[in-house]
């Protein structure tokens, strides 16, 4: 895949979300809800937020594609995380995994753990989490990594190449990792884009927005290029939302903004590079 066809995928996701406002339901964390369904909302898709099991398989039913992010669990989720990545694999459906905090607790490794036998198509989050999951779902061997503190990632996003690499052939999808400068990879073409801002570590639910930004571009193109467009959405909107705001309480304000208004060529013609995994 040439640079020129990246390019051009990009901004056809773009405007397909626009025109078509698909559906990409979420199950997340209750700290970013709001800013995961304003993202969605402000790139032209139409958010959903659920908790409960059956309905968790109404929204796979009825979804473009879904995000479910592992970050605040509560013991109903036991039951609605599987049922959710099981309908979805059984309807071949696109979704999003965003292994928020993975380590953290037993019930979050857990259903981690299962979602192996139901992989998502797309998997997003920092680093750490990367590393962290490729070790759980035993695709690579990374013990050189101290795995996440928290939410927080303590592995750059160059050492988490590896990991990302063989968990995407692994879910035959993308992974996304966020970082300074983001990475993207099929397992076969790694993408790095650049852009975004410090503000982003300074709110809650940039990274939780990401992922649910994913769900939406999921529901009208491929994996790849769905976790591509939202990270160069997002690298677009965080670069010149610094600009115009005056701390992070307006960087929220004026990225929403930027996201609403970023067009396919802004999206597509953001900095990136592309080499070969």
């Amino acid at each position: 895949m040439d640079i020129k066809e990246i390019k051009a995928k990009i901004a056809k996701a773009v405007d397909d979300a626009r025109s078509v406002k698909p559906l990409a339901p979420s199950i997340t964390n209750t700290v970013t809800v709001n800013l995961v369904a304003n993202a969605q909302l402000a790139v032209g898709g139409s958010a959903a937020m659920v908790y409960l099991p059956d309905e968790g398989e109404c929204v796979a039913e009825i979804g473009g594609a879904v995000y479910l992010n592992m970050g605040t669990l509560f013991p109903i989720y036991e039951e609605t995380i599987p049922r959710t990545a099981k309908k979805l694999a059984s309807l071949k459906k696109n979704w999003v995994l965003d292994p928020v905090g993975l380590g953290i607790g037993s019930l979050r490794t857990k259903l981690v753990l299962a979602m192996k036998d139901f992989p998502p198509t797309i998997v997003r989050g920092n680093a750490s989490e990367i590393i962290a999951l490729a070790k759980l779902w035993n695709v690579a061997d990374f013990s050189s990594s101290k795995g996440p503190v928290g939410v927080d990632s303590v592995d750059s996003v160059k050492s988490a190449e590896k990991a990302a690499c063989a968990l995407a052939k692994f879910i035959h999808g993308a992974v996304a990792v966020s970082g300074k400068e983001d990475l993207v990879t099929d397992g076969k073409t790694i993408i790095y884009s650049a852009g975004g801002s410090a503000y982003m570590e300074q709110i809650t639910g940039a990274g939780c927005s990401l992922g649910g930004v994913c769900a939406v571009y999921a529901a009208v193109t491929d994996p790849f290029t769905a976790a591509l467009t939202a990270t160069q959405i997002y690298n677009f909107a965080g670069k010149n939302a610094e600009k115009k705001c005056t701390g992070s309480g307006s960087f929220q304000v004026c990225f929403l903004d930027e996201l609403n208004k970023a067009s396919a060529q802004d999206v597509a013609e953001n900095p990136f590079t592309a080499v070969e995994a």
